[in-house]
C-alpha cells in the first residue's frame, strides 16, 4: 500500500480508503463488516471513512468497534456533519450549535477520543461559513477533532472558506469529498485546480461509479441481486450511472484493464490516482475479497499509451 499526504498538511492517508455507506450498520452483517474492515487495515489502509448520517449513527458505532482493537495512532479516522439526526430544527446543518452537539455525539458512538478528519457533509446555505469555520476551529482547539474538511463544496466555497481562515487564522480545511471517476469527472474543471492550489486534498468517493466500474453489470443484463443496485438505497444512487452508453464504455474499458493484466476495479481506481491531487479513494466493500482486490490497485502506474485509449473511450 502507498501513501499520500493528505492534501498540504503532513497527515499520510492510504490511496485506497474504506468506507461505510449503505454497507456498515446497514444491509452487511456487523460481524462480515468488522471482518472486513480488519482485512482492510492488515492490507495497510489506514484510512476510514464514515458518517453520523450513515445509518443515524449505527455505522459508526461499526466502525468504532472494529478499530477498538487497533492503536488509535496507527489509523485515520474520517467522520462528517450536517445531515439530518433529528426531526427538530436544528438537529441538521452546519451551525455551531449542530456541529458542536454531533461532534460530541460522534465521538461517543465511535468510542474514541478525538476525530482525525471532520468533514462538512454539505453545503449550509442557511448558515454563515463564517460560523461553520470558527466552530470547527474551536473544535481543533478542543482537541476533538485533528483536521477540517468539507464534502460536495463548490470551488467557490472552498476558496471563500480558504480566505476566511487565512484572515481569522483559524485553521484551513485540507480536505474535500467529491465524486469521482471515470464516468463523473466534473471536479476535473476546477475543484482540482483549487485543491492544487490552496493544499486541499481530493478524498474522492464513488471511484467505481457505484459498482458499475467493477464490470459487474452488463448491458442489456439483469441487476445481480446481490448488487448494490438491487438495494433500495444504492439503487437509487447508482441508477445516474446505469446508462446504456456507460455500460458500453465499461466494456471497452474491461479490454484495456485485460491488456495491463489489471481487473477491471483496479484500472478505475488507478486512473482516479493518477492525479496528483486525489489523496485518496474511498471504496465501498460487503465482501472481504473486495477489499484484497482493490488495495492491489494503489502504487499501479498506467502507461501513457494506455492513458490515451481510456480517454479516447471516455469522450
Amino acid at each position: 500500500m502507498k501513501y499520500r499526504r493528505l492534501g498540504g498538511s503532513g497527515l499520510k492517508v492510504s490511496e485506497i480508503s474504506l468506507g461505510s455507506w449503505l454497507t456498515y450498520g446497514g444491509y452487511v452483517e456487523k460481524q462480515q463488516a468488522i471482518h472486513t474492515m480488519q482485512l482492510a487495515f492488515e492490507s495497510g489502509i489506514n484510512f476510514f471513512d464514515t458518517a453520523n448520517v450513515y445509518m443515524r449513527g449505527e455505522a459508526e458505532k461499526v466502525v468504532g468497534e472494529a478499530l477498538g482493537g487497533c492503536r488509535r495512532e496507527s489509523y485515520v479516522l474520517a467522520t462528517k456533519v450536517w445531515g439530518q439526526m433529528g426531526d427538530g430544527p436544528n438537529d441538521r446543518g452546519l451551525s455551531r450549535k449542530h456541529i458542536m452537539e454531533q461532534c460530541d455525539a460522534s465521538l461517543k458512538r465511535l468510542g474514541m477520543e478525538y476525530i482525525d478528519l471532520y468533514y462538512c457533509h454539505s453545503p449550509d446555505p442557511s448558515t454563515p461559513i463564517e460560523e461553520t469555520l470558527r466552530a470547527l476551529d474551536d473544535l481543533v482547539r478542543q482537541g476533538k477533532v485533528l483536521y477540517v474538511g468539507v464534502s460536495n463544496w463548490t470551488a467557490a466555497m472552498m476558496t471563500e472558506a480558504i480566505h476566511i481562515a487565512d484572515r481569522r487564522l483559524s485553521d484551513r480545511i485540507v480536505a474535500s469529498q467529491p465524486p469521482y471517476s471515470m464516468l463523473r469527472r466534473d471536479i476535473e474543471k476546477e475543484i482540482i485546480p483549487v485543491g492544487l492550489k490552496y493544499g486541499i486534498g481530493q478524498v474522492v468517493y464513488s471511484p467505481l461509479a457505484q459498482g458499475v466500474l467493477s464490470g459487474k453489470y452488463k448491458p442489456a443484463g439483469e441487476v445481480p441481486k446481490d448488487s448494490r443496485a438491487a438495494q433500495e438505497r444504492g439503487g437509487q444512487a447508482i441508477q445516474r450511472y446505469l446508462t446504456e452508453g456507460n455500460l458500453d464504455k465499461v466494456e471497452r474499458l474491461r479490454n484495456v484493464a485485460q491488456e495491463l493484466d489489471l481487473t477491471l476495479s483496479q484500472l478505475a481506481l488507478a486512473w482516479v490516482l493518477r492525479q496528483p491531487n486525489v489523496s485518496s479513494a474511498i471504496i465501498g466493500a460487503s465482501r472481504p475479497e473486495q477489499v484484497t482486490e482493490n488495495a492491489k490497485a494503489s502504487g499501479v502506474s498506467i502507461p501513457a499509451e494506455a492513458l490515451d485509449t481510456i480517454e479516447a473511450i471516455l469522450q
